[in-house]
This record gives C-alpha cells, structure tokens and sequence, in this order.
C-alpha cells in the first residue's frame, strides 16, 4: 500500500541556512512518452508562505492540477517553462534534452536563483543543488514546478491531437498506451514521435526493411 508524502519546505530550509534565499524548484513531465515534449518547469517561491495546497501532479486530478498551476502562477517569485521537442530528443537523447530544457528554463527566470530542488535531476550547473529521489512529493517547490510542467504539457498534448487525429495524443498524452500503440501499426510514425524512442524505432525499421 502506497503511503501519502505532504511536501515540506525541508529542502528550501537546507539552502536557506547557507544563505541561499532564492530556490528553485525544477520538475519535467513526459520523459517516458514515445511523442509530443519533454516539458520541464522551474518556479521560486517565496519563503514566507507556510503550508501551501501544492503537491506532486501525479496525485491529483486534472481539474485540481488547472486549478493549483493556476496558484503556483499567482504567488510565485518566478517561473519559466521551457520544451524540448523530438528533434531535439532524439538528437540529443532523452536526458540531454531534459538536461537542455531545465537549463533554459532556469535560465528564463526573471529572479535568478542561487540554488535548486530538482527531482532526481542532476543538472550541468555551478548552482548549489539537492536532487532527491520523489521530490515532487517532498518539496513545495518542485510540486509546483511539476504542476507547471503537467499541465502546459497536457495543455500541447491536446493541440498535436487535432493536429495529429487518430493517435489518442488527447487520452494518453503521447506515452505507451495499447490504444497508441495500435495506432502506431495502423497510421505510421507522425512528426509528434520520438524516432530514436524503442517501439517507434521498430515500427520505422520495419518500414524500411518492407516487413
């Protein structure tokens, strides 16, 4: 039985004692989806806002997560969201690009950090920073930066829908679904896909080889 995780400000507090007031939380959504973004947030908050209603985007429904990105918007010091689409994917690998997006998205914040909460996330980086394992569900602001990250990318996985009709991008957000991968075999690689990704690089060899 999985046990509910309450963010915290532990890991802010760990940075603020070494004089580090400005933290940023960074978190992706879509590392593991065969199409659309990788999609990576990174948010400050500021350090006098108690508990807050934040939490892993994962754990919550997609009208609460609206609703809560809604909030991190509001009372945040600084945020930027930033993509990295499959060329650049399948350029640079999975984790190159993840590494890319959140150094543009850190980069993009109108209050510059001085040291970062990442999600499992080692960053190329002079910045101070902690990367613990589920910080989504351990830190305010890295459940904020995954609320941010969720949502924006839902939010694009829709419009590739209408761009891209027959794939189901709106129902299972581009990751391994049987119903995307039945779509796959039925219409072919679209633009939205990940090439270097496993199940879409069998189908293309298939194709080249004529099976």
């Amino acid at each position: 039985m999985s046990v509910s995780v309450t963010p915290d400000w532990s890991y802010e507090r760990a940075h603020w004692r070494r004089g580090c007031f400005r933290v940023a939380g960074v978190d992706e959504a879509g590392r593991g989806a065969w199409a659309g973004p990788v999609t990576v947030a990174a948010v400050i908050l500021p350090s006098n806002l108690g508990d807050l209603p934040f939490r892993d985007s994962k754990q919550l429904a997609p009208a609460v997560r609206v609703e809560l990105a809604a909030e991190v918007r509001r009372v945040a010091l600084s945020y930027a969201v930033e993509h990295a689409w499959p060329e650049e994917i399948d350029r640079l690998n999975i984790l190159g690009a993840t590494h890319a997006a959140a150094m543009r998205a850190i980069a993009r914040l109108d209050t510059k950090p001085q040291a970062l909460v990442t999600d499992y996330l080692r960053l190329p980086t002079d910045l101070p920073y902690s990367a613990p394992a589920r910080a989504d569900a351990l830190s305010y602001s890295v459940a904020a930066a995954s609320l941010l990250a969720k949502t924006e990318r839902d939010a694009l996985m829709l419009q590739l829908d209408a761009e891209y009709p027959g794939y189901g991008f709106a129902a299972h957000k581009g990751y391994g679904a049987p119903q995307h991968r039945a779509a796959l075999a039925e219409l072919g690689v679209s633009a939205a896909h990940r090439r270097t990704f496993a199940p879409v690089a069998r189908l293309l060899e298939q194709k080249l080889l004529g099976e």
